[in-house]
């Protein structure tokens, strides 16, 4: 006879969970990550959790629930679950009116603004496997190389991925992704390895920092101020009640003239004092007052 707690889980055959069951599961996703599954989503819940149960070895959702709940070991397989869940498709120079904006836009307003020997430091927020860190690092090369007198910059990259992580430090991706890059990059930023990948120069990759890091919990990490906040595709996977929130905390990390840049249509009603809505076309941001 199944116990109460199965009951209230979902002791079902694999594929099929009831709207009880899944809303726990639910709950357990927006507690640990913040993220939302409204319920036409649950199919893809579903999908994702039934391929890492195969690849674990479970076939009961009850049990496989419990099992994330065990501890270190739990730990371990819920950082496995959770890139089961998330989403990596990404590509380079993905959103180019934001990226626009930043370098003829902002970027010259900065280097006007900011004492001469003042470094630049970026945050890329949910960075997947890479690509768009990487991007962020090409434009800002070239804007602060450009600079009298030249300027450095850093950028560190989060994500809840371990695995999307390990990729994204690596650097090297299919020779054919070279077609999303602007051609006035390729020949400073990218190269093509003794396997024919596509790799990331060492002097751009050196410039980024990835880390495990989930937008909940951004505002604790060890991240000094910060000049450039980019945070695109990312917010659209939390409740709408929330997103003002963390938005909030992101402003906090921005120095004075610092910008963040969201993805066009992620959010509509939230201001902050000490931020202004800057325009661009096709485009969200948000610049610090000095």
């Amino acid at each position: 006879m199944a116990t109460a707690l199965s009951q209230l889980i979902g002791e079902l055959e694999p594929g099929q969970m009831d709207d009880l069951a899944f809303q726990r599961w639910v709950r357990l996703l927006e507690s640990r990550t913040g993220v939302t599954v409204p319920l036409e989503r649950k199919p893809f819940l579903v999908t994702g959790l039934r391929r890492r149960m195969r690849e674990a070895g479970f076939s009961d959702f009850g049990v496989y629930y419990n099992e994330l709940l065990n501890g270190a070991r739990g730990q371990m397989e819920w950082a496995s679950l959770v890139d089961h869940l998330t989403v990596h498709e990404t590509r380079f120079f993905r959103h180019l009116p934001s990226l626009a904006l930043i370098q003829d836009q902002w970027l010259p307003g900065w280097l006007a603004k900011a004492p001469a020997d003042q470094s630049l430091h970026a945050l890329s927020v949910g960075c997947s496997t890479g690509e768009e860190a990487y991007t962020l690092a090409m434009v800002l090369d070239e804007g602060l190389g450009r600079a009298e007198p030249p300027r450095r910059f850093g950028i560190t990259a989060t994500d809840v991925s371990q695995p999307a992580l390990s990729v994204a430090r690596a650097g090297a991706y299919a020779a054919h992704r070279l077609e999303e890059i602007p051609e006035p990059y390729r020949g400073r930023a990218v190269e093509l390895d003794s396997t024919g990948n596509l790799r990331v120069v060492d002097r751009l990759r050196r410039r980024i920092g990835f880390a495990c890091v989930n937008l909940l919990h951004a505002t604790r990490a060890p991240l000094r101020q910060l000049d450039l906040i980019y945070c695109q595709n990312v917010l659209i996977y939390f409740a709408r009640d929330r997103r003002g929130e963390l938005l909030d905390g992101l402003a906090r990390l921005l120095r004075p003239n610092g910008l963040l840049v969201l993805g066009a249509g992620e959010i509509t009603a939230w201001t902050h004092p000490q931020l202004t809505r800057t325009s661009g076309r096709q485009t969200l941001a948000f610049l610090r007052n000095s």
